[in-house]
């Protein structure tokens, strides 16, 4: 105790690393957000179905949302220095680095999760292997599909002669961003503690990113070598898995926070589904970029015949159960608004969509399918392309924007029809009124017409109870 009757203060702080934005968010002891900073970063589209980031600004974002948070603190009067105990990492999956350990720049930009330019080198894979497209799914529980790590990968092995030279000389180390960041925040190259001691940059990445490259056992928790021989990717340059919740190192002299712990790390979506607290049965969904539905399966891996993805849920602790899930992954839900505003000027800020799609009784008969990058779960067709269908003289604007709202919803409903085929009613928790809840999360979630829609929607598909979102 600080003193007679007063708390000590202390807190947390978050490092959330997503797909077009960063930020580092400050909690008190109660679990309250005290101080948060948020910048977004460039995207680039180098080509048709081709996204891409710098991990440099990436890293740079992060350095420069940690700085402008601790101002806003101190400008509150809180002093956070002194009692901050621990930080914390989440991060946008599978998007996928590779640099040099010798130099520590990266040897391209980062491949995000949603590219789809390894469409190819899986066409070959599914034509090669026994299995098809299904070859590593007893192992992985995924996929082949250009959503994951390992075929990202590949492609900078077969495609970029600065990862080919690396890979060959031993000088190259691969990470989804989680990985990324711990490597450079723990000391990268030639990294001191604020006592001027030297550190090692940490290679590690924790077991729910882990699972989401298509190159770990689910059940081993630890890299496939039948994968990895399968694939010809050498286990030299994976970093070494963890649980999501241990001591991982210390923050490096040159960022703010030097010397605080780094002491928990999940990819986005399983962390979304620990902070819902969703225990065996339940399941949660968030609205960002894409969307993302997980049920948590328990203990034990559940394998999906209809489309979905066995993951994992959380590891607390190196020696704590794995809790495992389902998962339902949609590429593009957010980022259908985003294109509204950016690309066709329908409107001019995301929160207008709202009433825009409240100017018109319905959709006007308009079905659009946002298949930018393809379809992902239940369908895993990375060669559909986005349609609007049903325009007359009739539409205008509003129905656009309702018809582009209803897409999320239709996407999200597809998998909870999957999760409820895989899963059963013995995999799922109801209320004491018998409803199956569905909790949700995500930026999308503001919009009040998009979660009744989501409702609507629920309910007409083939379940015993009725649906509510929390």
């Amino acid at each position: 105790m600080a003193g007679k009757g007063k708390e000590e203060e202390v807190y947390v702080a978050s490092i959330d690393q997503g797909t077009t934005s960063t930020r580092f968010i400050i909690y008190d002891r109660h679990a309250s957000p005290v101080a948060s900073h948020q910048l977004e970063f460039k995207q680039h589209y180098p080509e048709a179905g081709w996204v891409e980031h710098d991990p440099m600004e990436i890293m740079e974002s992060v350095k420069v949302c940690m700085a402008k948070t601790l101002e806003k603190a101190a400008a509150s009067g809180l002093n956070v220095d002194a009692g901050l105990k621990a930080i914390g990492i989440t991060n946008q999956r599978e998007t996928t680095v590779v640099w040099s350990k010798s130099t520590g720049l990266p040897l391209y930009n980062a491949i995000v999760w949603m590219d789809v330019r390894t469409s190819s080198i899986c066409r070959r894979l599914e034509s090669e292997l026994s299995g098809g497209r299904t070859h590593f799914v007893e192992t992985c529980g995924l996929p082949i599909s250009t959503y994951f790590s390992a075929l990202k990968l590949l492609w900078l092995m077969e495609n970029v002669d600065a990862v080919k030279d690396a890979v060959r000389a031993g000088d190259a180390l691969f990470g989804t961003i989680d990985t990324w960041l711990i490597w450079n925040l723990t000391g990268g190259i030639g990294g001191k503690d604020r006592d001027g001691k030297e550190l090692v940059g940490q290679h590690v990445t924790d077991c729910s990113n882990a699972a989401r490259t298509m190159l770990m056992n689910l059940k081993a928790l630890d890299w496939d070598k039948p994968t990895l021989e399968a694939l010809g990717i050498p286990a030299g340059i994976l970093p070494k898995i963890i649980s999501n919740s241990e001591k991982i190192g210390v923050v490096a002299s040159g960022f703010p926070l030097a010397g605080v712990s780094i002491s928990g790390c999940l990819g986005d979506q399983h962390a979304a589904m620990l902070g819902q607290l969703c225990q065996k049965g339940e399941a949660k969904s968030t609205y960002g970029t894409g969307a993302f539905i997980l049920l948590n399966t328990g203990e034990e891996v559940t394998q999906s015949t209809h489309g979905l993805l066995s993951t994992i849920a959380y590891k607390l602790g190196p020696d704590a159960p794995t809790n495992y899930a389902l998962e339902g992954s949609i590429a593009i839900a957010g980022a259908a608004v985003q294109w509204l505003r950016d690309s066709l000027g329908i409107i001019s800020s995301a929160s207008e969509i709202e009433g825009l799609a409240e100017s018109v009784q319905d959709s006007g008969g308009i079905y659009f399918v946002p298949a930018f990058n393809g379809l992902f779960a239940p369908w895993w067709r990375d060669d559909a392309r986005g349609i609007c269908i049903g325009i007359t003289r009739f539409t205008n604007k509003g129905h656009i924007a309702q018809a582009v709202l209803e897409s999320m919803c239709f996407q999200v409903n597809d998998v909870l029809s999957s999760m409820h085929k895989d899963a059963g009613e013995a995999g799922e928790v109801k209320s004491a009124e018998g409803e199956f809840l569905l909790r949700v999360d995500g930026g999308a979630t503001v919009n009040n017409l998009l979660m009744q829609i989501q409702v609507k929607k629920l309910c007409l598909l083939p379940f015993n109870s009725s649906f509510s979102s929390i």
